[in-house]
């Protein structure tokens, strides 16, 4: 009796140690955070993290601090993104599957095929991983559209102080349409120089021997104001007349030759243009309050927990360790 007891004694405290080996957790899916209740592991959000780095070939890795500031970065908009979809979901809106598909076609179509497959592949993203990003990007717009936008609006006394404080928005300055012809080389500029006196046409020697952008328009600038292109641009586009021509000006992208087209003198603008442009300037302006309000309420009645020392020892891997990771 007394062996048959010590043998079920042994038994019992070996099936207490088998149970007692769990198998080893899984490390990439530890929790990072918690977002009422909702899980974000740590694989995804290395992956994320890895996403916003993305260093072309050559850069050098971030600092540690920069590194820190990313992973809060990239955290809060993870965590915000959750946020986003859970309300949605407690409000009954959510996004059909294929407005979804709609939006994964229009970013396929800015894409060659391979070279959209290559993407994926070398940001560890899968398409379903996709549509679940571009899902919670179609359920935040919906929640401003319905929910933040029809609370705000701008009003007429809004308008007017805005066009009170600054007239300046009513008045259209100076402008001029200019053309250019620019070369390496001071010899051929002033050979091309030399060329216009007798009569060749500036449109076509732009086409033949301009290195800008504009040369395939005839080395055509479009019209702007004072301020906007390189001061030289200005110093001598300004002091022209129309159809006028400048000797050959030095400036830190070649050897520049313009010619003058047009001119259009400051002018006071169409009211209702400015008032549009106001209208709109304001209601953006009140838009974005607005989101920075409804995300700090949404952040405010969640229950948001960090798990601290895990975020940072989050580091964002190369594709091809990633790669390997999960394939173990």
């Amino acid at each position: 009796m007394k062996h048959a007891l010590s043998l079920a004694a042994v038994l019992m405290v070996g099936v207490a140690a088998g149970c007692s080996r769990r198998p080893p957790e899984d490390p990439s899916a530890a929790p990072v955070a918690w977002v009422n209740g909702q899980v974000l592991t740590r694989a995804e959000f290395e992956r994320e993290l890895a996403r916003s780095l993305e260093l072309p070939d050559g850069s050098s890795a971030p600092t540690p601090d920069q590194l820190a500031t990313l992973r809060r970065t990239v955290l809060q908009a993870r965590v915000d993104r959750l946020l986003f979809v859970q309300e949605a979901t407690k409000r009954g809106l959510d996004v059909p599957p294929e407005q979804v598909e709609k939006r994964l076609e229009r970013m396929r179509a800015d894409w060659p095929p391979n070279e959209f497959e290559a993407l994926l592949s070398q940001r560890q993203q899968t398409l379903d991983d996709l549509r679940a990003e571009l899902r919670a990007q179609l359920v935040q717009e919906r929640l401003f559209h319905e929910l933040v936008y029809p609370r705000v609006a701008v009003t007429e006394e809004e308008i007017r102080a805005e066009l009170d404080a600054h007239p300046e928005l009513s008045q259209e300055p100076e402008q001029v349409h200019a053309a250019q012809i620019v070369v390496k080389e001071l010899d051929q500029a002033k050979e091309l120089r030399g060329r216009l006196r007798d009569g060749a046409k500036f449109a076509d020697l732009a086409r033949e021997h301009s290195l800008s952008a504009d040369a395939k328009n005839g080395g055509d600038l479009g019209w702007f104001p004072r301020g906007v292109m390189p001061p030289e641009f200005d110093t001598v586009a300004f002091s022209l007349g129309p159809g006028q021509v400048s000797d050959v000006v030095t400036t830190e992208y070649g050897f520049h030759i313009f010619k003058l087209l047009e001119r259009r003198p400051a002018r006071k603008r169409d009211l209702a243009a400015v008032r549009g442009e106001v209208e709109r300037r304001l209601l953006r302006a009140k838009q974005e309050q607005a989101q920075t309000e409804f995300v700090t309420q949404l952040r405010s009645r969640a229950d948001i927990r960090i798990n601290e020392p895990l975020v940072a020892q989050v580091i964002p891997r190369a594709p091809a360790d990633q790669a390997q990771e999960s394939h173990r």
